[in-house]
């Protein structure tokens, strides 16, 4: 078998191909899901510092409330009937409903943004955060970026995610940041309420021509309820979700589905930079710029928690695990002992992160494989309908990108994970 297993186009019962997270453990899987839950959290920081350079930081948080509303309630709908928590009358779901998909949300990953949550009935909730690493990333640079996104930011995007389970749900703050006093915990507040008075929210126009995305109907392949663990989440809401109870399969669906949030959310934030830039040439130096970022902090991450080879069998073990590469059923790669090839497929029809990687840009791929060990580089040549990536060490350590550099600002970049127990919760 190769690094991390040959993933064909499709196969050949015409079935979504197999995931390449299928070759890792069990316990292998519950730390990634954490850690991709974490890095989509981090697109952000990678994104919006190119939008305050570029635009302003009033401008930014317009990119950044189109960019989450036009991606959240796509992919919590989809999580939602991965898992079989579904609203059993589409679109009537409740607030315990709303709380699990915020547990299996890149806007939410578990302990960074560390929820707490309430049920006081199936339609009453609050949840708080005893930790907001967000909050930690924006309070060193000011009252005016607090605000922009505890309230200018919140305020839609938090109805956004919530309206995917019921369209007259309403999250509102009971208090929240600026913190008053300065140490104030926990850092906020928010009830959640499901009420038939309720206008309807309306989504932003995005919303809609990202539910055209090849990314939001992808087809994945099903869970496995025959495996040992958990294959859904239709059981009660629980306190902190421990992922190491689900199945294999159901974690290997759970990592391409947030893959697929990722890639939602890049296309959210294509689209809210579209009307914005001067030119496509901005457009892409922007993208770009962002990729970078999240590509280097990503595969530090994965190579941590997966204990990598600092070699090139391990680098290449990395890409064929990193997002930008991710899901099987959305990017075409093949991997074999000495090299990648990455072929034509439905992230190139979105315009997804692969589109924007190649032999004439390998810019992502670089900052992937430094994050294992400086020497490594790679060296990336057209094919027939393609192109492959090989990986080869360098006499001399190459600096890290300066857009890797900008994402360590974020508290998350060096983020450590602890052990929780995982409590039903109960109406109060």
């Amino acid at each position: 078998m190769s690094p991390a297993g040959s993933t064909p186009a499709a196969s050949a019962t015409g079935e979504p191909p197999r995931s390449r997270y299928a070759d890792l453990s069990r316990e292998e899987l519950a730390d990634v899901v954490r850690e991709l839950l974490l890095i989509g959290q981090l697109i952000d920081r990678s994104g919006m510092a190119w939008c305050i350079s570029a635009f302003g930081r009033e401008e930014m948080v317009q990119i950044a409330i189109v960019e989450w509303a036009a991606a959240s309630p796509i992919y919590t709908r989809r999580m939602q009937r991965a898992l079989g928590y579904a609203p059993e009358v589409d679109g009537q779901g409740d607030v315990p409903t709303i709380f699990k998909g915020l547990q299996l949300d890149i806007g939410a990953p578990p302990q960074f943004m560390d929820f707490r949550y309430t049920v006081h009935d199936a339609r009453h909730g609050e949840f708080h955060l005893d930790h907001c690493g967000a909050l930690m990333d924006v309070e060193p640079m000011g009252e005016a970026y607090v605000r922009g996104m505890c309230h200018d930011i919140e305020d839609p995007t938090f109805d956004a995610t919530a309206i995917a389970t019921h369209p007259r749900a309403q999250v509102r703050p009971i208090h929240r940041p600026p913190r008053a006093p300065a140490d104030r915990t926990p850092h906020c507040r928010w009830s959640v309420v499901i009420d038939d008075t309720h206008p309807e929210a309306v989504a932003v126009p995005e919303l809609a021509v990202n539910e055209r995305s090849r990314a939001a109907g992808l087809e994945l392949a099903p869970i496995d309820a025959a495996e040992d663990g958990a294959a859904d989440y239709s059981g009660p809401l629980v306190s902190d979700l421990d992922l190491g109870a689900f199945s294999r399969s159901a974690l290997v669906r759970i990592a391409d589905e947030v893959c697929l949030q990722m890639a939602l959310l890049d296309r959210g934030f294509t689209l809210a930079l579209e009307p914005r830039v001067s030119s496509p040439d901005q457009l892409v130096e922007i993208r770009r710029k962002q990729l970078i970022g999240v590509a280097g902090i990503a595969a530090a991450r994965l190579a941590r928690v997966l204990d990598l080879s600092p070699d090139p069998a391990g680098a290449l073990r990395l890409l064929a695990l990193h997002p930008m590469l991710n899901p099987a059923a959305y990017v075409t790669v093949r991997v074999d002992e000495a090299s990648l090839v990455v072929r034509p497929s439905a992230a190139d029809d979105d315009g997804a992160w692969v589109s924007l990687i190649g032999p004439e840009w390998t810019a992502p791929l670089q900052a992937a494989v430094h994050a294992l060990d400086p020497h490594l580089d790679v060296e990336v040549r057209p094919i027939e309908d393609g192109w492959r990536v090989e990986v080869v060490r360098r006499a001399e350590p190459a600096p890290e990108a300066a857009e890797v550099a900008v994402v360590r600002f974020s508290t998350g970049a060096d983020f450590d994970f602890e052990p929780r127990r995982s409590l039903p919760i109960t109406p109060v």
